[in-house]
């Protein structure tokens, strides 16, 4: 047993129920946080390293044993997802200094990220359905109050289509827990996956299998993504950053896990229905993508296709293209929060999200645009950056198992993409003028370095692959082999 598994989850929940005593002293609240912030980006750095060496470390709370007790489990992939939530966070509440305003803050902006933060984190460390459930609803909990935060007109209108399509998910996550209790006597990630291999994955397994298949489809905007472009573009852009980095993820992860360590005997019926909507999911959110004119929108239509294309990954099944997944899925979660930044620039200096009332911004804002040009490819997948590496690899697994269609998709969407963001950057920077600095309506100022950051790190893992490289391949290796998560959690219980 490790008890620094437990950081993640209790330094951002303690965190948060210290800010809310100062919830009138923005400053230091702002201090507290970065404190914290950095403070669990120090622990899942040492967490990382002993993983990589020593292997998936495990915490049963209150020393009860698996599978009768909570289990707290760090593999890689649940770490890579975790380090990586814990920067975006960083850099966007850095931005959210300048951008989220005093009466927010005031009203328990940065508690309620923390609180946010801490069901995120949970439902990737959790090691059983249960908490997973619990720790789902903590993080949604947390993002009704965020994304009405403020009380504008759009976003309480979107908050209760967003909150309405969560409460029908999460009503559904609770009866597949029933039925799949049912049959199997346990809710323990490690202890299922024995369970169900033992028995084998009969009809009524891959019935359930699939429930839950439409639960975390809801939740992750998996061909049900009509809730997510209105949604994401209600509140501030530093929220819409850490939604659209975040959110969706943790419905990805929660497929990746059950679809390779427990209903993984059945790809013929699970995995191809993954595939289709995968490739639906794809078509359809590049369709909405080129269609719309304004940057909310294209960027949210940008989450849905990423979705489709990552669990595309999961659905070709094979050790090179669950590899390109999770590669992609840490690429899109730095991009996508760094995209959502800079249109929040955008938008606050012309006072629009309307690409054709905007032109000419690379004229006084050369590093925004810039910066944005780069996101842009990629987003879309564009050597060498960090978009590059995981679309090779999912496409290359895809081709070698003869998932041409896939493939095809893939690649025809990487176009819709390419397009739909380098219609911002041509309509937004290029052309005539039609801004001088005196009429621009906020200041870059402090905005620009926490996107710095998110920009040298997509660099980073396109130029320098190697050293990422190794933890990815770590973490394809966990969710190929589901006996290594089995031994590391079940042999506690001896």
């Amino acid at each position: 047993m490790n008890n620094l598994v437990i950081f993640p989850l209790i330094i951002p929940l303690f965190t948060g129920v210290l800010l809310i005593f100062f919830s009138k002293q923005v400053l230091i609240q702002r201090y507290i946080t970065i404190i914290s912030l950095l403070a669990l980006f120090i622990s899942t750095l040492f967490l990382i390293h002993q993983v990589s060496n020593e292997g998936t470390q495990t915490l049963n709370l209150g020393g009860w044993a698996p599978p009768y007790g909570i289990t707290i489990v760090a593999d890689m992939f649940a770490l890579l997802l975790v380090f990586t939530t814990i920067i975006v966070t960083l850099c966007c509440l850095w931005y959210a200094f300048r951008t989220i305003g005093k009466e927010r803050e005031k009203h328990y902006f940065y508690p309620i990220v923390l609180f946010m933060i801490t069901g995120v984190m949970g439902s990737f460390l959790t090691g059983d359905l249960f908490n997973l459930f619990v720790f789902f609803e903590v993080m949604l909990l947390s993002s009704y109050v965020l994304i009405t935060l403020g009380g504008t007109n759009l976003q309480l209108r979107e908050a209760l289509k967003y909150v309405l399509i969560n409460i029908v998910s999460s009503m559904l996550f609770l009866v597949a827990l029933a039925y799949l209790y049912a049959i199997t006597g346990t809710l323990n990630f490690a202890h299922l996956s024995m369970r169900v291999a033992e028995t084998g994955q009969d009809g009524l397994i891959t019935t359930v299998s699939i429930f839950f298949l439409i639960v975390f489809a809801l939740k992750a905007a998996l061909l049900m993504y009509f809730w997510l472009p209105g949604s994401y573009g209600a509140p501030p852009m530093a929220i819409s950053a850490i939604f659209a980095a975040l959110l969706t993820k943790v419905g990805i992860y929660a497929i990746f896990r059950l679809f390779t360590l427990i209903f993984y005997h059945e790809p013929g019926v699970t995995h191809y229905l993954i595939a289709v909507m995968g490739i639906l999911t794809m078509i359809l959110g590049g369709i909405g993508a080129v269609a719309y004119w304004d940057i909310r929108r294209i960027l949210g239509y940008n989450v849905i296709i990423a979705v489709g294309f990552i669990v595309a990954g999961l659905a070709v099944f094979t050790e090179t293209a669950i590899a390109g997944s999770i590669y992609y899925l840490i690429h899109d979660m730095i991009v996508k929060a760094l995209l959502f930044l800079l249109a929040g620039v955008m938008i606050g200096l012309a006072g629009t999200d309307k690409l054709r009332e905007m032109s000419g911004m690379i004229r006084n804002h050369a590093s925004l645009g810039w910066m944005f040009f780069l996101a842009a490819f990629a987003l879309a997948g564009v050597p060498p950056l960090s978009g590059f590496i995981g679309k090779l690899l999912v496409l290359q697994g895809a081709l070698e198992e003869g998932f041409y269609v896939v493939a095809a998709v893939g690649l025809l969407t990487s176009l819709m993409i390419l397009y739909s963001v380098m219609k911002i950057f041509m309509n937004g920077f290029w052309g005539e003028n039609q801004l001088s600095v005196e009429d621009e309506q906020m200041s870059t100022r402090g905005l620009m370095f926490p996107c710095a950051i998110l920009a040298a790190l997509s660099v980073a893992l396109g130029l320098g692959p190697e050293w990422a490289n190794v933890y990815v391949m770590q973490a394809e290796e966990g969710l190929s082999n589901p006996q290594l998560y089995i031994e590391a959690v079940m042999g506690n219980a001896d």
